[in-house]
């Protein structure tokens, strides 16, 4: 069952919305006073300048790979980051590891891992899922490229963006 609620009666001034316009204003001339005092830092000067310090701790940037304390990568091509990615940024070509290697029972490592810049939302997505703890998000804020193949990241530049990750790697545990 609905049932009607009664607006207020609005005064003439309220009705003109004059007290919203006089309450926008004076908190737009308390910060230009602050600024001119001094008190409030308004620019910053981007190339000089820097924002790492002051980001938060949840901040998401650019994906990366990693590798683990032996140089191997962590990545098992499972391709879990690649199913989860809402705009399909991720591409993943999974390659046999030969019957010879020690670690045959890992089965795949990416032969091809590439992310698209451009597509990419950084929604962490990918991160979360990742089993192996291989793909983070970094604090980079400042991803550029003059054309689009620049901002599709391959496996090698991934890996060298993103560097080493220590801890325990699932799979190059001999227990598992």
């Amino acid at each position: 069952m609905a049932f009607a609620v009664a607006r207020p009666k609005l005064t003439w001034p309220e009705r003109l919305f004059l007290p919203q316009i006089f309450a926008g204003m004076a908190i737009t001339l308390n910060h230009f006073k602050n600024m001119l005092l001094g008190r409030t830092k308004v620019t910053v000067q981007y190339p000089e300048q820097k924002l790492d310090s002051t980001l938060p701790s949840y901040y998401r940037g650019a994906p990366a790979l990693v590798k683990d304390e032996s140089g191997r990568i962590r990545c098992v091509a499972c391709q879990l980051c690649e199913f989860i990615c809402p705009p399909r940024a991720i591409k993943i070509e999974p390659g046999e590891i030969p019957p010879a290697d020690r670690f045959r029972k890992v089965e795949k490592f990416p032969r091809e891992f590439d992310i698209d810049m451009i597509r990419c939302i950084y929604c962490g997505m990918c991160e979360e899922v990742c089993p192996e703890q291989a793909i983070f998000l970094r604090k980079d804020y400042a991803i550029t490229g003059l054309t689009r193949a620049e901002m599709v990241h391959n496996k090698e530049k991934l890996l060298e963006i993103g560097g080493v990750m220590h801890g325990v790697v699932l799979k190059w545990n001999e227990k598992k």
